[in-house]
């Protein structure tokens, strides 16, 4: 993405703990290695993706041995790049390949600028996801591996989108890989109708990435922003490029920003979550909300509504609100009825029972969450997170500290297990 903390040759001051390498490293895996990824898989071929992931995995490894001592190149990612497509060239000779096309650097500098210049693979990107997309794949396949080689996310971070495992989600994964390399899917954007069908794919791709940032499903950190960018930098190069630009997404961009918008607020200095309710509204970036409203405009042009519409449409409507109490709850129940109709599933059914909570009845929220089959949700927290705040609200405090230690045994985010304690702290208190 452009320049580093330090040029060639310099060493970076500091103790060990200052070092900034390893930060910056982490940077480029989650900003370029998809990038980067499908520049050289472009080059040696769709059959060759394996090498491609892990000569860049390679590349960054070798950065964090080198970068501490001889100093951060002032061009990093072009500097991944060329040690990553050195390593591959000397993997394809190993094995006796011909490579004389692949050593063009005339063309290999074409894919991914040297210093100096941006680097530019947009066209790589797009054919990436395309490939990844492709229908002779399962869906979940479509989407597990394009997060995977694209989006930079892990096997876990994957699997806990999914709401299933990890083998299942690398099982996908290897599956995908190969028929991709035994069917000679082609690294391309395809025209008319075959764009269309794999565009759904493709926004299901980032629509996840954007959620897996927003919310974080594990660790210390509430929100991982560089995600919410890289699922917004991706959406917006499909909504920027003509073969793929559309109210569909657009409705998707709108989401995006709206809900970006509110992420300084989102989490307190120390890296606590601050609920919807309690966030200070000053905070929110209303440039992205006015982006966003722009977007929503121009996807409302569509011939037909999607889940994205309905959902950028929730986002706004809480943007447009004043305040917590002046949020129009009535309203919000009625969007989601119409995402129940659209894309029905068990999160949005939660969240809908929120909504019939917040509007005012709170028994009609928990007979709404009663019909919801834990066991489509797995493991995951937030149904009996969500049961133990309704019955908190409903004054059924014993019941709703059994609740949420149920949603701590299932939490890995730290800063929501946090919040947790504190809720049950709060509820133990006041019996």
């Amino acid at each position: 993405m452009g320049g580093g903390s330090g040029r060639a040759g310099e060493r970076n001051e500091g103790g060990p703990g200052d070092d900034p390498v390893p930060p910056l490293v982490a940077h480029l895996f989650r900003r370029s290695a998809g990038r980067l990824v499908a520049s050289l898989t472009a080059v040696f071929g769709p059959h060759r993706l394996d090498l491609a992931e892990e000569v860049v995995q390679d590349a960054l490894l070798k950065a964090l041995q080198v970068w501490p001592f001889q100093g951060v190149p002032g061009e990093p990612e072009a500097w991944i790049y060329r040690v990553a497509r050195n390593r591959a060239l000397d993997v394809l000779r190993r094995e006796g390949r011909n490579v004389e096309e692949a050593t063009d650097l005339a063309a290999l500098e074409k894919v991914v600028g040297l210093p100096g210049q941006p680097p530019g693979a947009t066209d790589d990107e797009l054919s990436m996801i395309f490939m990844c997309c492709h229908p002779s794949l399962p869906f979940e396949a479509r989407v597990a591996l394009t997060l995977r080689t694209v989006g930079g996310l892990s096997t876990d971070e994957i699997a806990r989108a999914f709401l299933t495992s990890r083998a299942t989600v690398q099982q996908r994964i290897v599956r995908a890989k190969r028929a991709i390399g035994e069917g000679g899917v082609p690294i391309e954007v395809p025209g008319g109708a075959e764009r269309t069908r794999r565009l759904e794919s493709v926004m299901a791709v980032a629509y996840l990435l954007f959620n897996e940032g927003y919310a974080t499903t594990q660790g210390e950190n509430l929100v991982r922003s560089e995600l919410c960018g890289e699922a917004i930098r991706l959406t917006r190069l499909l909504a920027r490029h003509p073969a793929t630009s559309g109210p569909d997404v657009d409705a998707l961009l709108a989401l995006m920003l709206l809900q970006a918008s509110r992420l300084p607020a989102r989490s307190s200095p120390g890296g606590e979550l601050v609920l919807l309710r309690d966030q200070d509204r000053a905070l929110w970036d209303r440039g992205l909300v006015a982006e966003g409203l722009a977007r929503m405009t121009r996807a409302m042009e569509a011939p037909r509504l999607t889940r994205y519409h309905v959902e950028a449409g929730i986002a706004a409507t809480h943007a447009a609100a004043p305040s917590w109490e002046g949020t129009p709850w009535d309203r919000i129940v009625d969007q989601y009825d119409l995402l129940m109709e659209l894309a029905p599933s068990p999160v949005v059914a939660v969240n809908r029972a929120v909504a019939v909570a917040m509007a005012g009845d709170v028994d009609g929220a928990l007979v709404a969450l009663d019909r919801v089959d834990p066991s489509d949700l797995g493991d995951y927290y937030l149904l009996p997170a969500t049961r133990g705040r309704l019955l908190g609200m409903a004054g059924r405090r014993s019941e709703a500290v059994v609740e949420y230690r149920r949603a701590l045994l299932a939490c890995r985010s730290e800063p929501v297990r946090r919040l947790i304690l504190t809720r049950i702290d709060a509820l133990e208190d006041s019996r």
